[in-house]
């Protein structure tokens, strides 16, 4: 790996980037363009931190599958014969062929390449002609299975497992989700494997950030919802797996559309103050939330690169809108807007990625509005840090 950040001093230089937002400043460049920070990057959050990979009506009956992949990772969810929904890997442990593309109902997951077929919950129930093998066993050539956890209808994974669960590091954000009842939404179906030449952290960033929303979104895009009611909490418990930051709107019922106003129904456990603002919530290193009164996107990031990932995109509303006679006029209008204002922040997301490979790119001052990059830092610095502390341990010891 690169001498230049496996140093004391690049550790270090990155507490600048969790101290209070009056004084702080983005973290190193290099941090989103580097390949060998990248792989550094995988191991201090991917390979042990819980990914957001789909959600539970993505496969509603029993034998229902989607593929996906994250940090390069393929994987298959399933939902099983016995009502389970499961994650594993989709590689053959025969020759490495995908036995799983796309999405679809199966009762067995077969390999196209030399017909090996596993069941459901991923164990080998056919291996053909492989009676002369020595010490072949069936049992022993399984899916391998990966962690998983439920929570507010999606579907998290964790390839370390050993990590503790999700579910009770996330209690910070409850209050502020608990009454858009996410997990009983409906919507239509995701917009998938969107492809970006931008890091995942850049994205993130852009999600958190509601500096630039009346700025890069001036006029009627998001002037509704201007940069100075921008709130964020207290500090968050240390070993929380998410943050949030609400803003206030200039009228009720404030949401995405060329009305400004909600055109969907309100979702109805809504209190007055959840009305007059929209609330953000992100989740590291794979999902984020964007709440308004009759409509929740969420965002899911499957990092593939440094300087690259995938988004699958979808949008929620309360049960029975569908049903609703206008929902496809309307659904119309909310796709034009969300394609407005995406075109403007991808574009803007494009031109940052370019300019931190600039031998001049900064590590810029925060504003006050900001304070939500500064909630990002402190979820990735402590977790950079952590690895390079056990490097330099494994380091020690080898001597």
């Amino acid at each position: 790996m690169s001498k230049r950040f496996l140093n004391d001093d690049f550790f270090e230089s990155m507490e600048s980037s969790i101290i209070e937002i009056k004084d702080a400043e983005s973290l190193p460049p290099l941090c989103y363009t580097d390949r060998e920070f990248f792989e550094f990057e995988k191991e201090a959050i991917f390979n042990h931190e819980w990914l957001c990979v789909g959600r539970t009506d993505w496969v509603p009956n029993k034998g229902d599958f989607f593929t996906t992949s994250i940090v390069n990772e393929p994987v298959v969810v399933v939902h099983d014969r016995d009502g389970e929904i499961r994650a594993m890997s989709s590689v053959c442990q025969h020759r490495a062929m995908l036995v799983a593309e796309g999405s679809g109902n199966t009762r067995t997951f077969t390999c196209p390449y030399h017909h090996w077929v596993y069941s459901l919950k991923g164990d080998l129930i056919n291996a053909p002609a492989m009676e002369k093998t020595c010490n072949f066993h069936k049992e022993d050539s399984g899916l391998p299975q990966f962690k998983l956890e439920l929570w507010h209808g999606f579907i998290f994974i964790n390839l370390d497992n050993d990590a503790k669960p999700l579910t009770p590091r996330l209690a910070a954000l409850e209050p502020i989700l608990a009454n858009y009842d996410i997990e009983n939404t409906e919507g239509p179906d995701a917009d998938k494997n969107i492809k970006y030449d931008f890091s995942w952290k850049v994205m993130f960033e852009n999600n958190n950030d509601g500096y630039h929303a009346n700025r890069l979104h001036h006029g009627e895009f998001h002037d509704y919802i201007p940069s100075e009611l921008a709130a964020f909490p207290d500090e968050l418990p240390e070993d929380t797996a998410g943050y949030f930051r609400t803003n206030g709107t200039l009228h009720k019922d404030a949401s995405f559309n060329p009305t400004q106003k909600a055109l969907m129904p309100v979702f109805p456990k809504l209190n007055e103050e959840e009305r007059n603002r929209m609330a953000f919530a992100n989740l590291p290193p794979s999902l984020s939330l964007v709440l308004t009164s009759d409509a929740v996107i969420y965002l899911i990031l499957r990092a593939d690169g440094p300087e690259s990932h995938y988004l699958d995109l979808g949008v929620l509303f309360a049960k029975g809108a569908m049903a609703e006679p206008d929902f496809d006029v309307n659904m119309e209008q909310v796709i034009e807007r969300a394609l407005d204002i995406n075109a403007q922040d991808v574009h803007v997301d494009e031109m940052v990625q370019i300019g931190l490979r600039s031998r001049y790119a900064p590590r810029g001052r925060y504003s006050w509005q900001e304070g939500a990059q500064r909630q990002f830092n402190t979820w990735l610095v402590p977790r950079y840090r952590a690895l390079w502390e056990q490097m330099k341990a494994k380091q020690d010891k080898a001597q």
